[in-house]
């Protein structure tokens, strides 16, 4: 698909700071691949100089930018990281095509309600008893969607995810490959000498508009609900255990995990590899940084590190005096034998 520079300011909000109007790009890039045929954005100061050496034939830039490379059309935008989004989206609405139907090698059972004609279920997927499947949703190719789950419109099931049992989804809900919602909650007791399963009989609910990412793992609750506030990203390898509750427009990010119990409040973020134990309660507004462990609950707004997690400035203000330690032990030591030699002196 060709895009006009014009077309691509309006398309974004912007305005052309130079370049012909005319000018037409068929595909987007990062700034070191974009060809001239190709569009960019300089969303981080950090990449000012590959901007500076670009070869896109538009680029969107921030308003502090006057002028840039050559021959390169500049688009000025208030966000361009967001207003990129926009131009990824045009172009890749023209890659999925949505085809309503049931594949011959799907498996839906008689009972499912939708509407053939407005859902498309692709091969080798399987839809069991009980099911409902709201309009404009696609299940990919060998999802499983198990008895009584219920699906909002407009969904994306991508390849090989596992929605099981009673489970339900709002609308525009997105889930990538291998993504699992509903497995067992990890509960055990241990009776006479070995583990015994504790049943799981709840379910999962994601609100509208939970996205989650490859191989995330949900699990149901041992009664009641796991739920995903409307909004909330899930990135790839995230796990949340049974009766966890995420608020809002939250942020998991790669390999963080909620243990059960826990509830994490609106707009809390959980960078790659922070951890949450069981049965505490994250305040809204938090952002909890990567590696960083939440050991008891947390109220006040703000960024917390370490492990565990605490506010920021207080653990950088740790960091930095356990960097200072092997100087401090190499003055002690300097020290300890200079009043040694003094006590040496005296004896003598």
């Amino acid at each position: 698909m060709d895009l006009r520079l014009d077309e691509l300011a309006a398309l974004v909000g912007g305005e052309i700071l130079c370049g012909d109007a005319a000018r037409v790009v068929t595909g987007v890039a990062s700034l070191e691949e974009a060809s001239g045929a190709e569009a960019s954005f300089l969303g981080n100061a950090k990449y000012r100089k590959a901007f500076l050496e670009t070869a896109a034939g538009a680029v969107l830039v921030p308003p502090d930018i006057a002028e840039g490379p050559a021959g390169v059309a500049l688009v000025r935008v208030e966000n361009p990281t967001l207003a990129f989004s926009s131009v990824i989206g045009r172009f890749a609405s023209e890659h999925r095509v949505f085809e309503p139907g049931v594949h011959p090698a799907a498996t839906v059972a008689d009972d499912v309600k939708l509407d053939p004609a407005k859902v498309s279920v692709r091969a080798g997927a399987v839809v069991e008893s009980g099911c409902v499947i709201g309009d404009g949703t696609e299940i990919g190719p060998g999802a499983v969607v198990e008895r009584g789950v219920r699906i909002g419109e407009d969904c994306l099931l991508h390849g090989n995810v596992t929605v099981r049992e009673r489970c339900i989804l709002g609308s525009r809900v997105v889930l990538q490959p291998g993504a699992v919602i509903g497995s067992d909650g990890f509960g055990y007791e241990l009776v006479s000498g070995r583990h015994e399963r504790i049943p799981q009989v709840g379910i999962v609910v994601l609100e509208d508009q939970v996205e989650v990412g490859a191989n995330s793992t949900i699990d149901r609750a041992r009664f009641g609900e796991t739920r995903i506030g409307e909004g909330t990203k899930i990135d790839n390898l995230v796990q949340i255990g049974h009766n966890a509750v995420i608020g809002k427009h939250c942020l998991l990010v790669a390999m963080a995990g909620v243990a059960g119990s826990s509830k994490l409040g609106n707009y809390v973020t959980l960078a790659a590899r922070a951890g949450v134990t069981g049965h505490v309660e994250v305040g809204d507004h938090v952002v909890v940084a990567g590696m960083s462990g939440v050991a008891k609950s947390i109220s006040a707004p703000g960024v917390y590190m370490g492990k565990p997690a605490r506010p920021m400035k207080d653990e950088m203000k740790s960091m930095a005096a356990v960097a200072r330690l092997p100087k401090v032990l190499r003055e002690l030591k300097a020290l300890q034998r200079e009043v040694e030699a003094l006590k040496d002196g005296k004896d003598q």
